[in-house]
């Protein structure tokens, strides 16, 4: 088999669990994603536990985020993570924001700003979410979102904004 065409690039992934023992799920998650073809990991945060976004009846979540570097195309980067869900139990629902075992998201890849059906890129929430913000921080402190806005920016700013979501590193 061929190698990819594409230049390796840096990703950033998202990950999160509140079900089947949350911690486990993220850690298996973690070796998963360093077995995705074409791609390494390269680091990956501490683990953070924050309360749902979604709603309350629901248990807090544990939260990381992953760098991997890759060759994959970002589609084919999306596939290889719901292959991995999926694997780990992830049902699908259309309830938004509701318990699940594993949810991984595509927060960054490379420098791309895009949008299509199954992909926006950088993700949609990032910049409103602690519980992605701190994790990222801590891996990649200099990094800037491709409209420039910097971590500590959002991350002060949201910290400071009374409607702060409660985060904890564990």
């Amino acid at each position: 088999m061929s190698r990819s065409t594409i230049p390796e690039v840096t990703v950033y992934v998202g990950l999160g669990s509140n079900l089947e023992n949350p911690i486990h799920q993220i850690q298996k998650a973690i070796l998963a994603l360093d077995n995705i073809p074409e791609t390494s990991l390269v680091s990956h945060s501490s683990l953070y536990q924050s309360k749902p976004m979604g709603p309350a009846d629901q248990s807090d979540y544990i939260n990381s985020v992953a760098e991997l570097s890759t060759s994959l195309s970002s589609l084919a980067l999306l596939d290889q993570l719901q292959d991995i869900e999926n694997a780990q139990g992830r049902i699908r629902k259309t309830e938004k924001w509701g318990a699940r075992t594993l949810d991984l998201d595509l927060l960054l890849y490379a420098n791309q700003i895009s949008s299509t059906p199954r992909l926006t890129i950088p993700h949609y929430g990032i910049k409103e979410r602690l519980f992605v913000l701190l994790p990222l921080i801590e891996i990649a402190p200099t990094l800037r979102l491709p409209d420039n806005s910097q971590l500590s920016d959002l991350v002060k700013h949201l910290t400071t904004d009374q409607s702060s979501q409660e985060i904890h590193k564990l």
